[in-house]
């Protein structure tokens, strides 16, 4: 194993592995898996040239500069949709600015090619082992209660048709408005790629608490099982649902039929929880086609 020098950019995509954490890195053939963090130098600048840190900090990327990346999924009608690949590749593609990799399939027409990043090798821990953000989740497994539904906070779940389609700014508006009114509100975004932005506004507008599915060591949510999905809704919502007085601010990524978004809302789990639903949409015929599938 070589060591890591100092110098490099942990990404809010490995949110849950700890700085002591990232020590040596070590170039093995062994075939990625999402959640597996790498060490990583940028060979060549595309759509993405800034790097979000586990602390939201966004930095300027060059050509030469190195960080620590971790492969994910990716599922963004309006950037890419990428896969972890399925056999250990020198170069890999950037996927997202949380610093999530891949190997894209499909991008916008609009976007330039993805930024390009040489494997240097994977982190290691001290046993020698893969650093993998999934085996170190933030939140310890809750035993659920044989009720665990009653007073429970009020759920707000913001759905949409797709991407950009005012999800997180109405999520954030719904945090403003009830925490001006005196209610403790407590926000979480349960799918989509890791990117704290959309939680850090809704920290900004009043949420006291918030968080997504990183907590979980998921970098993205895009192609995980249904009980993966409903793990992390009900895990949070144990955590930060607990109280009847409180509301709860939840976001759904992209649209209502992407396939994550579609086993949240199909979910008996979910459809209980639900005290108020918002539906978001960029026109009329956006609105009343969502309406139709929702029902």
């Amino acid at each position: 194993m070589k060591k890591i020098p100092p110098g490099y950019i942990t990404p809010s995509s490995a949110f849950t592995i700890k700085k002591n954490q990232v020590t040596a890195y070590q170039a093995v053939e062994k075939s990625p898996e999402v959640g597996d963090v790498v060490y990583g130098r940028v060979t060549r600048l595309g759509h993405h040239q800034s790097l979000e840190n586990r602390s939201g900090r966004i930095h300027k990327i060059h050509v030469g500069s190195k960080a620590i990346f971790v492969f994910g999924n990716r599922y963004a009608p309006d950037h890419y949709e990428g896969v972890v690949p399925e056999v250990p590749l020198p170069e890999v593609d950037w996927m997202a600015r949380s610093g999530v990799i891949g190997q894209v399939r499909h991008k916008n027409s609009i976007l330039q090619d993805p930024t390009r990043i040489r494997v240097l090798g994977y982190v290691m821990d001290k046993a020698g082992q893969v650093l993998n953000t999934r085996n170190f989740p933030a939140f310890k497994p809750n035993k659920i209660a044989k009720d665990p539904r009653k007073k429970r906070a009020k759920l707000i779940l913001v759905t949409g048709t797709a991407m950009n389609s005012g999800k997180s700014v109405t999520a954030s508006a719904c945090c403003w408005a009830l925490s001006a009114m005196g209610y403790d509100v407590r926000a979480s975004k349960i799918t989509g790629t890791a990117s704290l932005k959309d939680v850090l506004h809704m920290n900004d507008a009043g949420a006291s608490v918030y968080n997504d599915f990183t907590s979980f060591g998921y970098p993205s949510t895009y192609l995980c099982s249904e009980e993966e999905l409903l793990r992390i809704f009900n895990e949070t919502d144990l955590k930060y649902g607990n109280m009847a007085n409180n509301y709860w601010i939840v976001e759904l990524a992209d649209g209502i039929l992407q396939r994550e978004t579609s086993m949240l809302l199909a979910s008996d789990d979910v459809k209980a929880r639900i005290h108020r639903l918002i539906f978001c949409a960029g026109d009329a015929l956006g609105a009343i086609g969502g309406a139709q599938v929702l029902k």
